[in-house]
């Protein structure tokens, strides 16, 4: 390096920039470039395969579009109800698998966390076919129980249930592990210590557990919170954001503007109105993690 240096007299105070050009080079290409040009972009129109410049008409017309709003409430419905539920039983499953007396921990963690690695698509599918009311397994089995079979991709509301499961089903262990890696690193001697006091096992996840787990939880909630905003796979695969858009998501949206309507502008408005939904949460959670604390 020192040979480097002094063939192309490069100041050793600013060397190791030299050395860092490249990657600076690729992060602005491929990273501050697009986000830049995607945001000059929702100004525009793009119209008889020409862009025109429209102000803030793609933001106003956001404001009025039935489909976005309705996309934005499903995305809430699916925020509200199952990242709770998500981070919940990520919690629960990682205590239980963190518990001294339980033998084969290696192989019910793998278990758990291996539908964190499958394809979203692949996954997709297989819950397609799963779900499906016609020959689908679960109403197979359902009907095995004297239960009527669900219309599940079909129905307003199960539609929604339908991604919901299958969502929670793919990112519970991908959360688990978080949370297993935060139990992990509690000192053992605080557990020892309730022990002396005479704490039960309810008395320890309570009064210790929980409050020693508040970063990682609020973490798992957050990293939960902004992929279920970017939400597009599963509503894409499995209803086609249908029944008459009640599964649609603001990804699902994004995409359908940007690549089956070529309106790349309007998309691009889109995209930065869900940054700043993003942006608004996370700061929300981060100031209820602190205020909890």
């Amino acid at each position: 390096m020192d040979k480097l240096i002094k063939k192309f007299k490069i100041n050793s105070k600013s060397a190791p920039y030299y050395f860092l050009l490249p990657v600076i080079v690729v992060f602005v290409i491929f990273i501050v470039y697009p986000i830049i040009k995607s945001f000059l972009l929702s100004f525009y129109e793009f119209k008889a395969g020409e862009y025109n410049f429209v102000g803030l008409d793609n933001y106003i017309n956001l404001s009025k579009d039935a489909i976005f709003l309705k996309s934005l409430f499903n995305t809430f419905v699916y925020l509200i109800i199952q990242v709770p539920i998500m981070v919940f039983l990520s919690l629960v499953m990682a205590y239980l698998l963190d518990q001294a007396f339980l033998k084969l921990k290696a192989i019910f963690r793998v278990s758990v966390f291996l539908p964190a690695i499958t394809s979203l698509i692949a996954y997709s599918l297989v819950f397609k076919l799963l779900l499906n009311n016609e020959y689908g397994l679960v109403n197979y089995l359902l009907k095995l129980v004297g239960i009527d079979g669900v219309n599940w991709l079909n129905g307003p509301i199960s539609s929604k249930v339908s991604i919901m499961i299958a969502i929670t089903w793919r990112w519970t262990g991908y959360n688990m592990v978080i949370m297993l890696a935060g139990l992990q690193r509690i000192p053992h001697e605080i557990y020892e210590a309730s022990d002396i006091d005479g704490a039960n096992r309810f008395q320890k996840f309570m009064m210790i557990t929980l409050p020693l787990m508040k970063p990682i939880i609020l973490f798992s909630a957050i990293t939960s919170t902004i992929g279920t905003l970017q939400l597009f796979d599963e509503s894409y695969i499995l209803t086609d954001g249908g029944p008459d858009g009640a599964t649609i998501t603001v990804a699902h949206y994004l995409y359908n503007n940007g690549f089956k309507y070529i309106k790349f502008g309007y998309a691009a408005a889109i995209s930065y109105v869900l940054v700043v939904i993003i942006a608004v949460l996370s700061y929300l959670q981060f100031k209820v993690g602190e205020a909890k604390d």
